[in-house]
């Protein structure tokens, strides 16, 4: 299939189905009918699922404009059960969102180019080094600002120096004295420029640093802290400071604030003469910030009288190169390696290989053209923007325009805008209507609750009542008594299971929680405040009867019989599958509770597949949702209903050579015992002592390594039970062969290409088969082994696969590479034996 490949799932835009197999297109087809939606307008990206458990179709907003667009409403749909599930992301304050878009694309397409160099961009920034956590906007956002940068207009620009944000406002002698010092930034991480140079290995504290316009230190503190040998100077904060000779001179976001262009090549100049090996400079890349200041030289001067020059990159990289007389080596956008030493040059392209042709492209990237100035109202919001922010905040808090009362900066507000009114006028102007609409909803659904509630007690009258509760009251429902009989009509439809299945089906459209069709919503207690009034006033009634829910997990709601049910585990934040502790079942009708703790009469069950009772604003939740589908993808339990025993579990798992780690399925640190099964048919044991050497000479021949047993067991799975179930037992001629039992094999082997070693060490710790996975030889008796080797080459997922002749043993291995490479021995005219790869005919 074509397209983008994350474990069982691949995943393209809409304009590529119909290059996708006539089954596929057919299945995008039938989904789209159920679900009743139409591809380009309701949806843009298929994410099929290759086993067959179904497909979603995606919204992504501003697919094609934005650098890394987000979701804002999937479709899952099994065609199996005739089943849609739709979840909206539009009020999710941390929606996932799409990285390697060109993936998903045509290679013909007219923006691929576009999109690939942000993707290199990313790969060299480090964004993509672990994919697991970056697959939501709010953890994707904070790694850009961690490593030293920010997104503007589709490209990645580094947060080198403060830049002021007010409304540009100047006086004619305003550029006299420029105040270089106050555009140093205040860290609490390493800068971007020094990032750079660790993601290189420079900072392995072999190395000696010298910073050359350090600032306020934070970057010598950093290092210090790291037993690195750093100094720095300051024309400003550390003038007193020596100029130090140093194998690395750093230059960061120093010739960028310099108003003299010739000052800029004499401190270009000065950093690199002290250098021993490298220099890294860095400065502003041309971006929205540009426009924010007044004309001055080559560059801005903002409000508080600093100056600024923006580089295009090539610019930049011409700059350097032409000071220096020498090549400046791009390593991230407004980040370039200067060296001194030329064979540490060498050694440093020779490592990036791949890398460095990326960045390369990038400084061919094409200039953005030029933002228009900003308007009249744009620059009134900018002056203002710290009095109308919190006055934003307090409209959300209340759902509703604040009274005098409520306002903290009143007279300010005043003062700026004339009075409160057009303060609040200019505010919702700036703001998204559909933001205060749901704020307003939720401050309704908020107040329906609280009087639903309210019903089970004696009732406050309203002069009694707080002022604001008063406020909110007048605002939403214009007296007293209409809100009351509101909060009751809506307590009554509690018994209602209609009305409870359809609030149910409309929570878990917003995220909140897993449905289990007709039967009951399973939830994290952190999303109560979330659901719709009719299932909080639902839940609250059975806290009046059992206490506070805040010490329980997960709540189950059932749809029908009128229960609730509040599970505790061990935990619960912190496992993968946690362990259930205690279970109340709640019965609203007959006012009745059941408590069972587990552990003694009990035995704690398993909680599978926790990522579809939390949402991505729940702690660790791109790593569940991780775990979730490498569990899924191992195929090794049916997980319906309460999953497999927790024992039954464990010793499955271990038996596939898996065991978990935190948030991650990883390989199996353990050596198994050598008669314990080695997929269904044989054990370690047999794999190991079926050579003719070893059986001659008794070495032992035991893997060293565990993960040499994990590759004996994906062996087997992949490739020799499936040869078993379909031709029947094999024999074994040659399995695993140690360091120690290659030593005595003399007929010709190549114990570094035929994988035989596994996952074994030499004495000098490296790999004995840098390929990996592990190779056995077997024949079949009474077949042809053409026939064998054929179907092994059609319905297997093998790497390498030699055949010998038709009467001979085979050669075969599965391992990470997944070459396919398929190769038969044939007699030349020399009369000898040579190998010829061989293209199957499908």
């Amino acid at each position: 299939m074509i397209g983008k490949r994350v474990l069982n799932n691949v995943y393209w835009h809409t304009s590529l189905t119909s290059a996708q197999s006539d089954a596929v297109q057919e299945a995008v087809a039938k989904a789209e009918i159920l679900a009743n939606i139409h591809a380009e307008i309701d949806y843009n990206v298929i994410k099929y699922d290759v086993t067959g458990q179904g497909l979603s179709l995606l919204f992504y907003q501003e697919f094609y404009n934005a650098p890394f667009p987000v979701l804002e409403i999937s479709y899952r749909i099994n065609l199996d059960i005739q089943r849609v599930e739709i979840r909206s992301y539009a009020s999710s304050l941390n929606p996932p969102i799409l990285h390697r878009k060109e993936l998903l694309l045509s290679e013909h397409h007219p923006r691929i180019s576009e999109y690939r160099d942000l993707t290199m961009a990313a790969e060299q920034l480090g964004l993509f080094d672990n994919p697991i956590a970056i697959g939501f906007k709010r953890a994707w956002e904070n790694l850009i600002a961690e490593k030293g940068f920010q997104l503007i207009d589709g490209q990645f620009v580094p947060i080198g120096n403060s830049e002021s944000i007010d409304e540009p406002s100047f006086d004619s002698g305003q550029t006299t004295a420029i105040a270089r010092h106050l555009t140093a930034l205040s860290r609490s991480n390493l800068s971007a420029p020094m990032q750079c140079l660790a993601r290189h290995g420079f900072l392995d504290g072999s190395l000696t640093v010298f910073d050359y316009g350090c600032g306020k230190g934070d970057d010598i503190r950093n290092l210090s802290a790291n037993a690195i040998t750093v100094s720095g100077w300051d024309p400003h904060y550390a003038p007193d400071r020596p100029k130090q000779v140093a194998d690395i001179v750093n230059l960061g976001f120093v010739i960028n604030v310099i108003e003299n262009y010739y000052e800029r090549q004499e401190a270009l100049l000065g950093a690199y003469n002290l250098a021993n090996q490298v220099l890294v400079a860095s400065a502003m890349l041309f971006n929205q910030n540009a426009l924010k200041g007044q004309a001055f030289n080559d560059g801005v001067v903002t409000q508080r009288n600093t100056f600024q020059k923006y580089y295009t990159q090539s610019e930049l990289k011409e700059f350097i190169a032409d000071t220096l007389e020498t090549d400046a080596i791009p390593v991230a956008p407004g980040i370039f390696f200067v060296f001194k030493n030329q064979d540490a040059e060498q050694r440093f392209l020779f490592g990036r290989q791949r890398s460095q042709r990326n960045v390369l492209r990038l400084s061919h990237r094409p200039i953005s053209p030029a933002e228009p100035k900003l308007s009249r109202n744009e620059k009134k919001y900018l002056a203002y923007k710290h009095l109308i922010d919190p006055l934003w905040q307090k409209i959300l808090e209340l759902g509703r325009l604040p009274d005098k009362s409520e306002i903290d900066s009143l007279i300010e507000l005043t003062e700026a805008f004339g009075s409160i009114s057009k303060a609040i006028r200019f505010t919702l102007d700036n703001n998204e209507d559909a933001l205060f609409e749901q704020a307003r909803q939720s401050k309704i659904e908020d107040l329906i609750t609280y009087f639903a509630l309210q019903a089970f007690s004696k009732r406050k009258p309203y002069k009694h009542l707080e002022a604001g509760l008063q406020k909110d009251i007048k605002a939403f429902f214009g007296d007293y008594q209409h809100a009351i009989e509101t909060a009751r009509s809506i307590l009554f439809k509690i018994s209602t299971a209609e009305l409870i299945a359809e609030a149910c089906r409309h929570a878990t459209e917003q995220g909140l929680g897993f449905l289990d069709e007709g039967e009951a919503l399973h939830l994290h207690t952190s999303m109560v405040q979330e659901l719709p009034a009719l299932l909080r006033i639902y839940i609250g009634c059975a806290t009046i009867l059992y206490g506070d829910i805040e010490q329980t997990d997960l709540i189950k709601i059932h749809i029908k019989s009128g229960k609730l049910s509040l599970m505790r585990y061990d935990d619960f934040e912190n496992q993968a599958i946690p362990r259930l502790l205690e279970r109340v079942k709640i019965n609203l009708r007959e006012q009745t509770f059941d408590l069972y703790k587990y552990g003694d009469a009990f035995e704690p069950t398993n909680l599978y597949l926790k990522s579809r009772y939390i949402n991505e604003e729940f702690p660790h939740f791109a790593e569940q949702l991780h775990f979730d589908e490498q569990l899924q993808a191992l195929n090794l339990f049916d997980l319906s209903g309460y999953g497999p025993k927790p024992e039954e579990f464990r010793q499955t798992l271990a038996r596939a050579r898996w065991e978990i780690d935190g948030f991650e399925l990883i390989r199996s640190r353990s050596i198994p015992n050598l008669d314990e099964s080695c997929g269904s048919y044989l054990t370690y044991r047999q794999l190991i002592e079926c050579g003719e050497t070893q059986r001659a000479t008794g070495i032992p021949n035991l893997p060293k390594q565990a993960d040499s047993y994990n590759a004996l067991y994906d062996l087997a799975v992949n490739i020799i039970d499936p040869v078993i179930d379909y031709f029947g037992m094999v024999n074994l001629t040659y399995g695993f062969c140690s360091h120690e039992l290659g030593k005595h094999i003399h007929k010709r082997v190549a114990p570094k290409l035929d994988q035989h070693a596994a996952h074994e060490v030499n004495t000098k710790k490296n790999h004995i088969c840098p390929r990996l996975g592990a190779a056995v030889d077997f024949i079949v008796d009474d077949e042809n082994m053409r026939e064998v080797v054929d179907w092994i080459a059609e319905n297997t997922p093998y790497d390498r696969l030699y055949f010998y002749g038709d009467d001979r043993p085979i050669h075969v291995s599965y391992g990470p590479e997944q070459k396919r490479e398929y190769v038969e021995l044939v007699m030349a005219n020399s009369g000898r034996q040579v190998p010829r790869k061989r293209q199957l005919s499908h």
